[in-house]
């Protein structure tokens, strides 16, 4: 009997002691499968974690080198800005006479940019205009006087038939406009005969290409105002002392021709008809038509009508520009396309309204003709009128007087 309580004692123990290994067997497994679930878990979540931070690399690395390559565009442009500099500052500090231009280029960006750049270059380095030989076309010398008296007239050197074909094929080459980027093979003819003409063989040439290329951000809108403002310098001019064909005693002068900003469709046609009919009511006006073709700019050509006086006949190729200045410095107001002559008059201490369509094309140059004029001593008021804004608005010019309805 005691071996019986004896054994099932020990087949107690022995259960009991089974069941303890069990026990302890299945949470031993149970913690090791957590660990391994836990492992996992925090193997996912630590490389959710590197790709997040990789994924935020490419970005990051794509935003690096963007910014390395604008900085290096902006070097760039900067070190050509500089080159630009030091090379007119080798021409301006020298002793040799300087061939300026020739202007080949449209009217307006010698008025506004290539004239006061020049005097920008000859007050800061003290140029001697005895040093400086003008050479431009159409009497438009007359707009250098207080930086040289020496100039050749371009429409001495070749016909205008020629200059216009001419030019046409050099604008073809070089992309189709008219700037002058480089040195054209027709500038390098055209200074070798002012030489010759001048006697001064040892003339350098201090070519437009050096203002299109230190303006060329700016033209582009990669340059605030200030850029343009230290490297121009400008002023008010005096009327050209030329003979003028008979003229009404009180006039408003009118120059209108087509541009990208003033396109010649038949519903602009007729309104300019009829601002200038209009402006003929109340006084006279004096159309500064000239049937010469230059460029890719022509006159619009309206009807006559009483007290509109035309001086097509007046004009002559050599200096029309010459006497356009002139009769535009005799006026009340100047009335033109925005551009050419509109940038001139206010310079003449003429009130100047310029006329455009299509301001897309206009921003830059009007940003730099308000601040000028704005400030200028002498300028008269500068007004841009967007005439698109009549038929935005439904009103319209008939020609009876009192006739804008």
């Amino acid at each position: 009997m005691a071996d019986e309580h004896g054994w099932a004692a020990v087949d107690a123990r022995a259960r009991t002691a089974k069941r303890a290994a069990f026990a302890e067997t299945k949470r031993g497994w149970k913690i090791a499968r957590e660990r391994v679930r836990n492992g996992a878990i925090a193997a996912v979540n630590l490389t959710a974690k590197q790709l997040r931070r990789a994924s935020k690399i490419g970005p990051y690395i794509n935003h690096r080198i963007r910014k390395a390559e604008d900085a290096k565009k902006r070097f760039d442009t900067y070190r050509a800005e500089w080159g630009v500099e030091r090379e007119v500052a080798r021409l301006a500090r020298g002793s040799s006479p300087l061939i300026v231009g020739p202007w080949l280029s449209e009217v307006g960006y010698e008025a506004l940019y290539w004239v006061p750049f020049l005097r920008w270059v000859q007050i800061t380095w003290h140029v001697d205009p005895a040093r400086l030989i003008v050479v431009t076309r159409g009497g438009a010398a007359e707009w250098y006087r207080d930086i040289s008296r020496q100039s050749v007239e371009l429409f001495d050197v070749m016909t205008p038939a020629e200059f216009a074909s001419r030019n046409e094929a050099r604008g073809a080459v070089g992309g189709g406009t008219l700037k002058q980027w480089a040195v054209s093979e027709m500038d390098e003819e055209i200074a070798t005969e002012v030489r010759r003409r001048t006697g001064v063989a040892d003339a350098q040439l201090f070519h437009p290409s050096l203002m299109y290329r230190l303006f060329q951000q700016f033209m582009l809108g990669h340059r605030p105002a200030s850029f343009l403002q230290r490297r121009t310098r400008y002023r008010r001019l005096a009327a050209p002392d030329i003979a003028l064909p008979p003229l009404p005693d009180d006039f408003v002068a009118v120059k209108l021709y087509t541009a990208a900003s003033m396109p010649p469709t038949p519903s602009i046609r007729r309104l300019l008809q009829s601002i200038v009919l209009k402006l003929a009511e109340r006084t006279p006006v004096v159309m500064l038509e000239t049937g010469l073709a230059f460029d890719d700019h022509e006159d619009y050509t309206l009807e006559s009508a009483a007290r509109i006086y035309s001086v097509r006949d007046a004009l002559r190729p050599a200096d029309n520009l010459a006497v356009q200045t002139a009769i535009i410095a005799r006026a009340r107001a100047f009335v033109g396309t925005c551009g050419s002559l509109a940038w001139l008059a206010p310079m003449l201490g003429v009130d100047t309204t310029a006329l455009y369509a299509d301001a897309r094309f206009l921003h830059g140059h009007l940003q730099v003709a308000r601040q000028v004029f704005q400030t200028l001593d002498g300028a008269g008021r500068f007004s841009p009128l967007d005439i698109s804004a009549f038929e935005q608005l439904g009103v319209s010019f008939d020609h009876q007087p009192g006739g804008l309805h």
